[in-house]
């Protein structure tokens, strides 16, 4: 699609899963007898990001991290789940102590990093002073996305303050779900985490429809599908990007 002068040029779209080590993906989205290193070269061929799980339960060592970045492609970009302990701490208690040890590894990514995904657990109620307080000792460079997971978070007063410190809030789909969540622009680019046990085409098409403004208006958007235990959602990534580019073709 041609660009006009003055025109924002397109958003990125980088869809994928959560998490990529699952050998028993194959092969219904790995190759047969896919294993071990080879599963995320095999995973950046059809896929362009990855939302890391194993980081939520530790941190990653400066030497995993360059064998990701040695695995992928450069356009291929890792969101880190924040590491759990560290996070509540940053959270609870004093977050100028906590987060230089919290951040320190995700900065090996360099521009590889997509965004760290930090999860409020839904045992955390909305608290203005602790948030305020975390992102001002957030290192500014670094790109942040929030997960709050408890009802009392979803304020446009917390909306304003995310958007304020450029900060990108996550909107999650669940099962228990009623209606979809809404998709809020409080930062530079979009986060989705598509978590239902299963999409239809409809639905499929219903979000690459909801989330086409943003790349129309120059926002990268981050989409993520659910772990299982088959790849079937690895494959349904796969399909998600197909129906958006289509979109974008009708358009």
């Amino acid at each position: 699609m041609a660009i006009t002068p003055g025109e924002a040029p397109r958003g990125r779209l980088y869809v994928g899963t959560s998490g990529f080590s699952y050998a028993a993906w194959a092969p219904r989205f790995y190759p047969p007898g896919t294993k071990g290193d080879a599963l995320l070269p095999a995973y950046a061929a059809r896929l362009g990001a990855c939302e890391l799980n194993n980081t939520f339960y530790q941190h990653p060592t400066a030497a995993r991290v360059e064998a990701w970045l040695a695995a992928t492609p450069p356009d291929f970009r890792f969101t880190v789940k924040a590491q759990r302990g560290g996070s509540i701490r940053a959270m609870r208690a004093d977050p100028g102590m906590t987060l230089p040890w919290l951040t320190a590894p995700y900065r090996w990514f360099g521009e590889r990093l997509g965004t760290v995904l930090f999860r409020v657990p839904k045992d955390v109620p909305r608290d203005d002073a602790a948030l305020l307080a975390f992102l001002a000792a957030w290192p500014a460079p670094m790109p942040l996305t929030m997960e709050f997971q408890h009802p009392s978070w979803v304020d446009d007063e917390i909306h304003a303050v995310l958007r304020e410190h450029g900060v990108v809030l996550c909107a999650t789909d669940l099962d228990e779900l009623e209606t979809p969540p809404d998709l809020r622009a409080t930062g530079r680019f979009l986060y989705l985490r598509l978590r239902r046990s299963t999409y239809t085409d409809a639905e499929l098409d219903a979000w690459a429809g909801r989330i086409e403004p943003f790349l129309a208006d120059g926002r990268d958007v981050y989409v993520f599908f659910r772990h299982d235990e088959t790849g079937e959602s690895a494959v349904r990534a796969m399909a998600f990007r197909r129906r958006s580019g289509d979109l974008q073709h009708r358009a």
